[in-house]
């Protein structure tokens, strides 16, 4: 590996960086090894109220800064992530477990999120409405106010980026609580943020008993709105919370993402895109293609070459040049995936690859399970880990039913060289995304988002911004 974890763990409050001081502490864990690496400061409820106090004074000043200023700098808070790009994408590996190469990819994509609001910043257009000469009636758009936002640990940089860039390029300060189990690689995005010259204050970074912090921030009346990206149980629960403040909510909930295979497609090419996909981030991405429906005339073919190409896939820690694939990223992961294999091969699914739990950190195989019944529990709960499960289906009809028929709705992917087949999917498919022969469904300038369980509003592109937004009608006579 050749390179150690180096990291100042801190709080970020009112712009000074708070460590130990007496504060409990969270071990952080390289989930290759198991091993405890660091111990990141928790804030403490004092310190939260110090965070909102410093959000809410901050907001005035920002909000009145002008557009292009703000634009600024989130523009040098890009250059220094890029600048900084080898020490945070280790930090990430380090501590979420992702290989490099991914790593250093997630934080070119976060630099990119912050250049795009930058320059959207400034085309946050009202309109002028028509009246008689002599009256004026104006809509104008308006930061929302202080806003909380809670991040995951599957994308811990990308996703708190998305959300800060956002944020403030539309004029808002922020109260941001990432993981505990990655808060290296999150803290450098907020150094980054303040050298760029954000003003104090703008930006607070806490970490903290996650149940204790979401409560106290969500209730404060400092907060106008929560942002939120995790799982459907808990995103139901910051739901109930911030209804008591009539709270506006984004909320990115899990997905189960189906992929419609058609007999017309490139089989080969179809393949050699797919399996690398799968096994991103040990399939720990919440558009992770996982269900894959194959239709009946190729799918022998599919699951076999699937299954070739699984068995290629290396697994070693993420900074090992060779590594294709890290460790899952906690101790519970593993476990958890053991569980829904065994269960799926109990009601009769094929194990064709993989199966089992490494031998040592976190690791589990990349796995394919062939033939999967709809009864199986992987097939209606996220497995969220480096697990394909295989189906056959007849016709489109069939297809698209499969796909739909669970209560999420995040992403879905469909692989056919039919225009019209294509067409009809767009259509048909219950997802907030669907991609039709590629996986490319997250860029800056795109709403990302999901329908029915998988939550509501989007982050991306101008609609991203827009939930960060009031507006504001004026008239005049």
């Amino acid at each position: 590996m050749g390179k150690s974890y180096d990291a100042e763990l801190a709080l970020f409050i009112n712009g000074s960086w708070r460590v130990g001081e007496g504060r409990d502490s969270f071990a952080v864990i390289d989930p290759a090894s198991g091993d405890a690496i660091a111990q990141v400061p928790l804030a403490s409820a004092a310190d939260l109220d110090e965070a909102l106090a410093g959000a809410d004074r901050a907001f005035s000043v920002w909000q009145a800064t002008p557009a292009e200023a703000r634009g600024t700098v989130l523009r040098k808070a890009a250059a220094l992530l890029r600048d900084r790009s080898e020490a945070i994408a280790t930090l990430l590996t380090l501590e979420q477990g992702k290989p490099l190469a991914e790593a250093r990819s997630e934080v070119a994509a976060s630099a990119q999120l912050f250049d795009w609001c930058a320059e959207e910043a400034t085309r946050l257009y009202g309109r002028t409405l028509v009246r008689p000469t002599g009256q004026r009636a104006m809509v104008n758009r308006q930061p929302v106010g202080p806003v909380a936002i809670f991040t995951p640990w599957n994308f811990p940089l990308y996703l708190l980026a998305k959300k800060l860039a956002a944020a403030l390029g539309a004029g808002c300060s922020v109260v941001a609580k990432p993981p505990e189990e990655t808060p290296g690689c999150t803290g450098a995005l907020v150094r980054c943020l303040a050298d760029a010259g954000l003003p104090q204050g703008v930006v607070q970074l806490v970490h903290g008993a996650p149940d204790m912090v979401s409560r106290h921030l969500i209730a404060s009346p400092v907060i106008r709105k929560v942002s939120f990206t995790g799982s459907v149980p808990v995103g139901r629960h910051l739901m109930r919370l911030a209804a008591d403040g009539l709270k506006r909510v984004t909320m990115e909930l899990g997905g189960h993402a189906p992929v419609l295979v058609f007999d017309d497609c490139d089989l080969e090419k179809t393949l050699d895109l797919v399996v690398p996909q799968k096994f991103r981030n040990a399939g720990q991405v919440c558009v992770s293609p996982t269900r894959f429906y194959v239709q009946e005339s190729i799918y022998q073919r599919f699951v076999d070459g699937f299954a070739a190409r699984t068995h290629g896939v290396t697994t070693g820690h993420g900074l090992d040049a060779g590594s294709k694939m890290g460790p899952l990223s906690n101790a519970r992961r593993p476990g958890s995936i053991e569980a829904l294999v065994e269960d799926a091969a109990a009601k009769g699914a094929r194990v064709m690859a993989g199966g089992k739990r490494g031998n040592a950190g976190y690791f589990f195989q990349p796995t394919l399970l062939a033939d999967v019944p709809d009864n199986a529990d992987i097939m209606n709960n996220e497995p969220f880990g480096p697990v394909a499960v295989a189906a056959p289906f007849s016709t489109l009809e069939d297809a698209v039913a499969k796909a739909n028929r669970l209560p999420f709705g995040l992403a879905a992917f469909a692989f056919t060289e039919g225009l019209r087949t294509a067409n009809l999917l767009g259509d048909a498919i219950e997802a907030g995304m669907v991609g039709i022969n590629t996986f490319a469904v997250s860029a800056a300038d795109a709403p990302f988002g999901g329908v029915k369980d998988s939550g509501f509003g989007s982050e991306g592109g101008i609609e991203g911004m827009d939930s960060y937004l009031v507006t504001k009608a004026i008239h005049m006579a």
